[in-house]
């Protein structure tokens, strides 16, 4: 009895708890376990918006992710995408930085609930080859749209 309790128990919990699941690709979301809502449901709704999240104090590397993505961002998609550079220690209380927990610098991709992760892509090629950094991005983007 107390293990059919217990596992009741459980079963009530996970329903009004929020997840961070992962799913399209290595795009996360948050969403309810009781959720039946898929990714590609999840992805529909909701407009695109970029953010960069930066220090003060930057390097070539990291003024050429926001430069970059900037530009790809005006050049492929105009006012239907949006673009903010934030930075992390001018704007400690920004609630886009606590809500998704940014430490350091970090460009995300949201839709929705749905965040992709461009961090690594944007440090790897912005400053060095900014074609191909332009056309992960847009094709990232595209995918949301």
């Amino acid at each position: 009895m107390k293990k059919l309790l217990s596992t009741l128990s459980l079963v009530l919990f996970m329903g009004i708890v929020t997840v961070s699941a992962q799913c399209c690709n290595g795009v996360t979301a948050d969403i309810s376990a009781s959720s039946t809502a898929t990714c590609s449901e999840l992805q529909k709704s909701g407009e695109v918006k970029i953010y960069y999240f930066h220090f003060t104090r930057r390097c070539e590397t990291c003024l050429a992710v926001e430069s970059v993505t900037e530009e790809a961002i005006r050049e492929y998609y105009g006012d239907k995408v949006s673009f903010e550079s934030i930075n992390i220690e001018k704007e400690k209380e920004n609630p886009m930085v606590k809500k998704y927990k940014i430490s350091g610098s970090t460009l995300l991709i949201v839709k929705g609930s749905i965040k992709e992760d461009m961090t690594s892509d944007a440090f790897m090629n912005a400053r060095t080859n900014p074609d191909k950094f332009k056309s992960k991005l847009k094709s990232t983007i595209d995918a949301k749209l």
